[in-house]
């Protein structure tokens, strides 16, 4: 069945083009058509397997290195170095699997399940029927509270509000009706303009309607988001990446190292067989074992970390994304906004009132200027509150310490703002009972309720479009609070406060008070004589936390984007208010307009561009990867079906917890917890930790293999004899090496971390600068163990006494080193050093081990130790603490 524009044809159209009426579908039609369509439901993401998540943690070449580096380990008859490295590729990958996998088990619970039901009219009766049986054709029934089964197009409503947030990013609910809309432009209507139309997973929260329905399943709006949602191919994570390039240099890297020892041996006579077995000892002792789980812990870590402040991380690589991102595109409602409407302005009796709090719940104040003010002593506010919470169909109830809203938003944030000023609606009416009303409706653009007062006298209570309440009304308040006749001039000012409330992004609503005269019946037509008593300006307030949040990311060199599905003056508004538009950038750009601009102009239009406003999800996903084109690293915030695509191409995807959308939810790579904008802050602020945690342990694992590998060599171009055997080189790079170094992913940020820019896309793990260094820390440290190792020799020690000192000052200069590697920032001395116990564990363990490498008989004929003087072993500490000692000197005298 084709899908035509369903919002543009006439009721009669519609019904025949799916060969439905207005009863409804009888049962075996509506079998029928489903064995046709299939069942009404989405397929949001299939399960992963828990050994395909297993089979991603060995797609490292670093860790292909690794399981070549354990064959030639068996070959060689080193069945110890091949079960060592083993086990280290075991827990990697053992670790990596299981936290992406709980992370999984997180979400299940998070998971909201769909419509499960749906009231439909079958065989012309309505009757309550389980949602994924609807097919093309059924009449659904909608009330206010219901969520919308299926796409459908109205045939009749009554007073129809649709919450269509999680699917256009529209913050405030959309007045449905039930003409043809038609773009006279010819172009394609956007979804927040069809009024005709209703669309699965969005909310009514007022009024009634009966619909048929035209899509099912993967042929709704939210299917087509989900269509393209999977056509959407995430690429590698930049940690992913820069590792990748890290593991194909130090493949040749080990080549390399093989061929020149066993060349160097050769040349100088030496024992073929040994030769070779040093030569491939030390191109194994060249590949950093403990470096993927290294990297695994500390994303485990940072993972664990993210998690105790409500950032779920659902793929663990993604732990170090948020780090490195340069651009934050964020959706408005409900993640930079609190996603609940609230009064902030009323004007009454030519007096302008603040009104403080935030959402539902009835705490805040009146303000007039900077003094507070109780209601009472402001002419006319307590009439306008009651004219409030009267005129009125919503409900505010708490439930479980949280404010719940029956009905439309807006009105509920009417009965909150009256609440603070003790005006409670209950009260009200039982002083004031109902005895009529007239129901809103886009014609008349105003709704009323009639309340008889105790005089016997009914009060007509009026709540409407400002415009249309100022042409009614024929009277106003005065500034002392009595009703005068209205004047042109009057009415000019009166629309110039509601213009100037809608220019501060605020939605204006208008209330007016009217008496019935004697005899006069409740009618469709405004009481004559009716007195504008107020306007109350309404938005959707900023999130907590979300101005100094955006201000973090500003001074940490992280740009945040605006990508709303609101109109361009809310979007600039809110943009303006929060911070996101700074001065310099040019503002607000629709999302069709975006689209409209070859391919090639997009990415310098990003350049100065802080909002883009009433933007579908196709132009989201071209916003995102517009920003990748331009070099960025791209987080991607949101809660709404709308969003689901740009989540899944970002680099990283957000979504929210609580209020997110299954299809949000699922693709993204972090859910947050407590919906709060500024946890992405501390989630970016750990993902830079993260990744200065795994640069840490590299820094420290390469100046020990560097050192290791200059020794022989160096040796070898001396005529010396090997200083180290290979047993020792192995004994290093799996003891001495890898406990400190996973120590170091247990670090705490350092100081400054979210006042520096972040790492530029193409950075590397190991720069030209900390190579640098890496290689002067190795170069002292070699100089220090032959300078050892010599002096042993030069007295006539034997050749094994003076390998033994070697290997014990290589070992320990590596031990201290650790603390070299901890920070930029001198350690020695300051608190910082026992801000870390694991690493000062892990010195204590890793000496343990050396010095028992020399005194239990058992290792030292492992390793081909002999037992030390207290002479020798002073000189083997001094010697090894010099690297530490100058490391921290040029710390605190060189600049960082």
């Amino acid at each position: 069945m084709t899908s035509p524009s369903w919002h543009s044809l006439a009721v009669e159209e519609v019904l025949d083009r799916l060969e439905a009426t207005e009863d409804g579908l009888d049962g075996a039609e509506a079998a029928r058509r489903l064995g046709r369509v299939g069942p009404n439901v989405l397929e949001i993401s299939r399960p992963v397997p828990f050994q395909v998540i297993l089979g991603r943690q060995l797609k490292s070449l670093v860790v292909v290195l690794l399981v070549a580096a354990a064959a030639v380990a068996l070959l060689l008859g080193d069945r110890l170095e091949a079960a060592a490295i083993g086990t280290v590729l075991l827990l990697n990958t053992g670790i990596g699997a299981w936290t992406e996998w709980r992370a999984r088990q997180a979400m299940d619970a998070l998971r909201r399940m769909e419509v499960q039901s749906a009231l439909a009219m079958r065989d012309g009766q309505p009757l309550r029927v389980d949602a994924r049986i609807l097919v093309p054709g059924d009449l659904i029934l909608v009330e206010a509270g219901d969520a919308i089964p299926a796409d459908a197009r109205l045939v009749s409503e009554a007073e129809l509000r649709v919450n269509e947030a999680p699917l256009t990013g529209e913050s405030l609910p959309v007045d449905k009706q039930i003409h043809p809309v038609e773009d006279p432009h010819g172009s394609r209507v956007p979804l927040a303009d069809r009024a005709s139309m209703l669309y699965k997973g969005t909310l009514a929260v007022s009024g009634r309607g009966r619909a048929v329905v035209t899509g099912t399943g993967a042929e709704t709006e939210v299917g087509r988001v989900t269509r393209l949602v999977q056509e959407v191919e995430p690429g590698p994570t930049p940690l992913e990446r820069r590792l990748d390039v890290l593991g194909r240099r130090l493949v040749w890297l080990t080549l390399a190292i093989g061929v020149l020892i066993i060349g160097l041996g050769i040349l100088r006579g030496g024992e073929l067989w040994l030769m070779v077995e040093t030569g491939l000892a030390l191109a194994i002792a060249a590949v950093p074992e403990g470096l993927p789980a290294v990297a695994t812990i500390t994303l485990a870590v940072g993972m664990r970390r993210m998690a105790r402040r409500n950032a779920l991380v659902r793929r663990l690589p993604a732990v170090e994304t948020l780090g490195s991102a340069t651009v934050i595109c964020t959706d408005k409602t409900g993640t930079l906004t609190a996603g609940e409407m609230t009064a902030r302005r009323i004007w009454v009796a030519g007096t302008e009132v603040e009104v403080t709090g935030v959402g539902y719940e009835p705490a805040g104040a009146f303000f007039v200027g900077s003094k507070e003010t109780p209601a009472e002593a402001v002419p006319g506010l307590t009439l306008a509150l009651r004219a409030a919470v009267l005129a009125n169909r919503a409900a505010v109830r708490e439930e479980d310490g949280a404010w719940e809203v029956s009905g439309d938003p807006t009105e509920a944030a009417l009965l909150a703002m009256a609440a603070k000023a003790g005006v409670d609606r209950d009260e009200e009416l039982a002083l004031r009972p109902e005895v009529a009303d007239v129901p809103f409706s886009s014609e008349r653009r105003w709704m009323a309720t009639f309340n008889r007062e105790a005089d016997g006298s009914v009060t007509a209570f009026v709540k409407g479009a400002p415009g249309r309440l100022v042409e009614l009304a024929s009277h106003r308040l005065s500034a002392a609070g009595e009703a005068v006749p209205m004047d042109d001039a009057a009415r000019g000012d009166l629309l110039r406060m509601n213009r100037r409330f809608a220019g501060s992004g605020l939605r204006v609503l208008a209330l007016g008070v009217g008496r019935l005269r004697a005899g006069e019946q409740p009618g469709e037509s405004a009481p004559e004589g009716m007195t504008l008593v107020a306007m109350v300006g309404l938005m959707d307030p900023p999130a907590h936390g979300v101005r100094e949040a955006i201000s973090r990311f500003h001074g940490a060199g992280v740009r945040t984007v605006m990508i709303t599905g609101d109109q361009p003056l809310t979007g600039e508004v809110v943009a303006r208010d929060l911070g996101v538009l700074e001065p310099g950038l040019s503002g607000v750009m629709t999302g069709h307009d975006f689209g409209a601009l070859p391919e090639s102009e997009r990415v310098a239009t990003l350049e100065d561009m802080a909002v883009f406003s009433r933007v579908n999800p196709e132009q989201k996903l071209h916003i995102v990867e517009a920003f990748q084109h331009r070099g960025d690293v791209v987080g991607m915030l949101g809660d709404g079906v709308n969003d689901a695509a740009a989540l899944r191409k970002s680099d990283i995807g957000v979504a929210m917890g609580r209020r997110g959308t299954d299809v949000a939810r699922e693709t993204a790579d972090v859910v947050l917890l407590d919906d709060r904008f500024d946890t992405i802050a501390v989630a970016v602020e750990e993902g830079r930790v993260v990744f200065a945690n795994i640069r840490k342990s590299v820094f420290y694992l390469f100046s020990c293999i560097l050192a290791e590998m200059l020794v022989l060599p160096l040796a070898g171009l001396g005529g010396l004899p090997l200083p180290l055997l290979p047993l020792q080189l192995l004994w290093l790079n799996l003891v001495t090496d890898v406990f400190p170094a996973l120590s170091l992913a247990m670090e705490p940020a350092e100081p400054g971390t979210m006042k520096e820019p972040p790492r530029g896309p193409g950075d590397e793990i190991v720069s030209r600068a900390y190579l640098t260094e890496i290689a002067a820390y190795a170069a002292v440290i070699t100089l220090l163990t032959l300078g050892v190792f010599v002096w042993d020799l030069g007295r006539g020690a034997p050749t094994g006494h003076a390998v033994t000192l070697a290997f014990m000052t290589l070992a320990l200069s590596q031990i201290l080193h650790v603390f070299n590697a901890r920070s930029r920032f001198p350690v020695l001395g300051t608190s910082r050093l026992w801000s870390n116990p694991w690493v000062l564990g892990a010195v204590v363990v890793t000496l343990g081990l050396q010095l028992a490498a020399a005194n239990i008989p058992l290792l030292a004929r492992v390793l081909h130790t002999v037992p030390m003087t207290a002479t020798e072993w002073a000189i083997v500490f001094g010697a090894s603490l010099l690297p530490l000692l100058g490391g921290q000197a040029a710390k605190r005298i060189l600049p960082r």
